[in-house]
C-alpha cells in the first residue's frame, strides 16, 4: 500500500485522486496495561508502575485480522493508532520495551493489508495514569519529587483507581488539568526552562530531560515503522495542556476544566503539598457548569511530594507559608506572559518533526493544540507536511450522557444552543472553526482527530433495550457536520475488549462502536454511511440524508486523472440495493465490494446521486 501525499487540504493517492479519510481511533484501552490488568476500575497504588506490559494492545495479534476486516467492512480507511509513552518506556529512563514495540510494528504492518492508512497517536490525557489519565511513565513524576502512591490521597490528582466506582464521577478526570500533579508536569515539560530554572534531573534541566526521553521513545517506534507506506505520520502529543503556563494571577480560579472542585492556583499548589483548603465545587452533569457549594480538600494533610524540600514551586519561590503557617502567594504572576502555542508547543512540535523525519523523511506531522484554546495553531516549517488534527465533541452530550437533537453547547464559547436547526448549524460552524485553524498551518488538511458519542447514554439504557437509535442520531449529526466542511475525521473509538460493564476500561468512559457484548457493533447506522473514497478531481460537496438515505457527491472532475472516482456504499444503509445516477460518464455499484465506481465523467462540475432502490 503506497503512502498518501498532501496537496493543500487533501490527501492524494498515487493515481492523483483526492482521498477523504474517514477512520477510527484504535483503541480506548490502549491507555492502560494488559499486565497487570490496568483498567481503571481496578484499585492500585501504582507501586508496580515500572513492572507492567502493554503487549496485546490494541488487541492480540492473532485477533487482528478479525478486527481489521470488521473495520474495513464498516467503511473505515484510516486508523488513529494509539500508543503511549508509558507503554514504550515504563521501566525507567531510556529502557524501551522492545516486546511492545515489536508487537505494535506487527499490528501496524497488518493494517496495510486491509487498506487502512495509519497515523500514530502518542496519546496522553492529563499526563499519566498516576495523575488520573494516561500517557507518561510513572518515573517522570518521581523524577521531579512526587510520590505516585500519594497523589490521589493528597488531592494532587483524582484517580478512579484510588476512589473506585462509587466515589468517582463521570468525566471528573478532566479536572486533573488543574490539580498539582498534572499542572506541574506540563509546566515543566513545556516551560521548565522558563518557570523552573532550578529544577534538574540527573544534572539536566527538567524540560530538556522530559522532552528528550519522550521524543526518543516515539522515535524508537518510528524506526520500526519507517518502511511502511501506509503510515502517514505521527501526532505531536494528544490534547497537550499548558499546565500553569500563561496563568496571569495564581490567586484567581484556574480555567474551568469540568465538574469538581474549583481551584485557584494557590489552592492547587497548597492542597497537593498537604495544606487543607476549602473550595467551591462545580456541579457534575451541568453544562454550563453551576455551583454545588463548598468542600474541604485534603483534610488529612497528605503531601504529594516525597519531601517538602522537593516541592518545585516552593523552591522557586512561587508560594510559601506566612508566620501563622498558612499558604500564601509570593509570586502570583510567576507563570504569566507565556503564549503556549508560540513559546512552547510549536518549538516542541518542531523538535518532534526533526527527530521523526530523520527516520522517515516523508512522514507528516499531525498537530493539535490544547482543546478549547483561543490561541490559534501556528507552524513555521513549510518543508514539513503538517495536518491539523484538532478534536471536537458535542460537549453537552458528552458531559451529561444524554442526547437531545434540539440542545447543544458551543465547544468554544460554552454558550447554549437551542432548536434542531440551530444545533445542526452550530455543529457545522464549530467544525468550520477547526478548518479556519488550518489557515495558520498554510492551508493544511483538517482531520478531526477525535469526535464521538457515549454508548452508555441515559444510564446505559441501550444496553438493556438494544436500541442505539439516540447514538445513531447523534453520530449522523456529527458526520453531517464533517461532510458539510469536507474534512477528514477519526471517530473515538474502537475498543476490542470493551464490555457493557467496564466500558472502554478507562475512567468510566464508554464510546466504543464495538463491544464484546455487541459484537455486531453499536449504533452502526450512525457511522456506517456512504462517503467519498477517492475523487478524480476536486470534491466540492458531499451530503447524506440519514432519513431518506439519499447521498450526493459533487466533484470538479479533472480528465487528466485516469482513475475512477470511488464511493463507499454500505450494506447497512442499502440492504435492498441502490438507485444510482451520474451527471456524465458511467456509475457502477459493485455490491460485494460495497463500492460505487464512477468513470468517464466529463471535465468540470459533475454530480453523483445515490438512493435506495425503489
Amino acid at each position: 500500500m503506497k503512502r498518501l501525499t498532501i496537496d493543500g487540504s487533501w490527501f492524494v493517492d498515487d493515481r492523483g485522486r483526492r482521498v477523504l479519510l474517514r477512520g477510527v481511533n484504535l483503541g480506548g484501552s490502549s491507555k492502560v496495561p494488559t499486565v497487570p490488568d490496568g483498567r481503571t476500575h481496578l484499585p492500585t497504588d501504582f507501586s508496580d508502575h515500572r513492572d507492567v506490559s502493554f503487549v496485546g494492545r490494541p488487541f492480540a495479534l492473532d485477533r487482528a485480522a478479525e478486527h481489521y476486516e470488521r473495520l474495513r467492512a464498516w467503511g473505515f480507511n484510516a486508523l488513529r493508532f494509539l500508543v503511549t509513552w508509558e507503554a514504550i518506556e515504563h521501566a525507567g529512563p531510556g529502557r524501551h520495551d522492545d516486546a511492545y514495540l515489536d508487537s505494535i510494528a506487527d499490528a501496524v504492518a497488518l493494517a496495510g493489508d486491509y487498506g487502512l492508512s495509519v497515523l500514530v497517536d502518542p496519546h496522553q490525557d492529563v499526563w499519566s495514569r498516576m495523575s488520573g489519565g494516561d500517557g507518561a511513565p510513572g518515573w517522570t513524576l518521581e523524577a521531579v519529587g512526587f510520590d505516585v502512591s500519594r497523589l490521589d490521597a493528597a488531592e494532587a490528582a483524582v484517580t478512579e483507581q484510588g476512589r473506585f466506582a462509587d466515589a468517582y464521577r463521570d468525566m471528573i478526570w478532566l479536572a486533573n488539568s488543574n490539580r498539582l500533579a498534572c499542572a506541574t508536569m506540563f509546566s515543566l515539560f513545556f516551560g521548565g526552562d522558563r518557570v523552573a530554572p532550578g529544577c534538574a534531573v540527573e544534572g539536566e534541566p527538567v524540560q530538556g530531560f522530559l522532552q528528550r526521553h519522550f521524543v526518543a521513545a516515539v522515535r524508537a517506534l518510528a524506526e520500526r515503522l519507517a518502511g511502511f507506506g501506509h503510515v502517514l505520520g505521527y501526532g505531536t502529543l494528544n490534547e497537550p495542556s499548558p499546565g500553569y503556563l500563561g496563568i496571569d494571577d495564581l490567586g484567581r480560579p484556574l480555567p474551568a476544566s469540568g465538574p469538581g472542585p474549583v481551584l485557584t492556583g494557590l489552592d492547587s499548589l497548597a492542597v497537593g503539598a498537604g495544606h487543607p483548603r476549602s473550595v467551591r465545587v462545580a456541579r457534575a452533569g451541568s453544562v454550563p457548569i453551576s455551583d454545588a457549594g463548598p468542600t474541604l480538600l485534603n483534610p488529612d494533610r497528605v503531601s504529594a511530594w516525597v519531601d517538602p524540600d522537593r516541592d518545585v514551586w516552593l523552591r522557586e519561590g512561587v508560594w510559601g507559608l506566612d508566620d501563622g503557617g498558612a499558604p500564601e502567594l509570593l509570586r502570583p504572576g510567576h507563570f504569566a506572559g507565556v503564549a503556549f502555542v508560540a513559546d512552547c508547543l510549536e518549538p516542541f512540535a518542531r523538535r518532534c518533526a526533526a527527530a521523526l523525519r530523520e527516520v522517515d523523511p516523508a512522514a507528516a506531522l499531525f498537530y493539535e493544540g490544547s482543546p478549547g484554546s483561543a490561541e490559534p495553531l501556528r507552524w513555521s516549517r513549510p518543508d514539513v507536511p503538517v495536518v491539523n488534527a484538532s478534536h471536537w465533541y458535542d460537549v453537552l452530550t458528552l458531559m451529561e450522557k444524554s442526547y437531545r437533537p434540539d440542545a447543544a453547547v458551543d465547544w468554544n464559547t460554552m454558550e447554549p444552543v437551542e432548536g434542531e436547526d440551530a444545533v445542526r448549524a452550530s455543529f457545522v460552524a464549530q467544525i468550520g472553526g477547526l478548518v479556519a485553524l488550518s489557515e495558520g498551518l498554510g492551508g493544511a488538511p483538517t482531520l478531526v482527530g477525535e469526535f464521538g458519542v457515549p454508548m452508555d447514554l441515559d444510564g446505559g439504557a441501550s444496553f438493556r433495550s438494544g436500541d442505539f437509535s439516540a447514538q445513531e442520531a447523534a453520530l449522523a449529526a456529527y458526520y453531517s457536520a464533517l461532510d458539510a466542511n469536507l474534512v477528514h475525521g477519526t471517530l473515538w473509538n474502537y475498543t476490542a475488549d470493551n464490555t457493557n460493564a467496564a466500558g472502554d476500561g478507562w475512567n468510566r468512559e464508554d464510546l466504543s462502536i464495538f463491544s464484546l457484548d455487541q459484537p455486531g457493533g453499536r449504533a452502526v447506522r450512525g457511522f456506517c454511511r456512504p462517503t467519498l473514497r477517492a475523487a478524480a478531481g476536486t470534491p466540492t460537496a458531499q451530503r447524506f440524508d440519514a432519513r431518506t438515505r439519499v447521498y450526493t457527491l459533487d466533484v470538479d472532475v479533472d480528465p487528466a486523472i485516469d482513475a475512477p472516482t470511488t464511493v463507499y456504499v454500505p450494506w447497512a444503509q442499502y440492504f435492498e440495493g441502490t438507485e444510482l445516477r451520474v451527471s456524465s460518464g458511467r456509475g457502477q455499484h459493485v455490491r460485494d465490494a460495497q463500492l460505487v465506481r464512477w468513470t468517464g465523467a466529463a471535465a468540470g462540475p459533475q454530480r453523483l446521486t445515490l438512493g435506495p432502490a425503489v
